[in-house]
């Protein structure tokens, strides 16, 4: 039998979760008490962020796609089956179609 919630261990989808507002604010509250010597570090820190949160969503899951190949030591081109076969080697859980999706979304926004 098939179908039980819970029972499939790939995934056809990727969940985008994002909390840069959360960290943005908390950097604007600690620049507003912010010593002089401690004002340079944390402006810098919250153009960063501001940038980071400026990333589509595809974007987003380009970047972490590549580091995913990259953290298996995979140097071949992105567009390739090799590509996504190491893509699910690293992450197990990776349905095929999550990983061609993943691996389409890094071929559209190389680094």
């Amino acid at each position: 039998m098939t179908g039980f919630p819970g029972r499939n261990t790939a995934h056809d989808f990727v969940l985008l979760v994002r909390d840069t507002d959360v960290v943005a604010e908390a950097l604007r509250q600690a620049l507003a008490g912010a010593s002089p010597e401690e004002r340079p570090g944390l402006e810098r820190a919250a153009a960063l962020v501001e940038s980071t949160a400026a990333a589509t969503g595809t974007q987003v899951r380009a970047r972490w796609a590549r580091s995913r190949l990259a953290a298996v030591g995979f140097t071949g081109a992105v567009d390739s089956v090799a590509a996504v076969k190491a893509l699910r080697q690293a992450e197990p859980k990776l349905s095929l179609l999550a990983a061609v999706q993943l691996q389409r979304d890094a071929v559209a926004h190389p680094e």
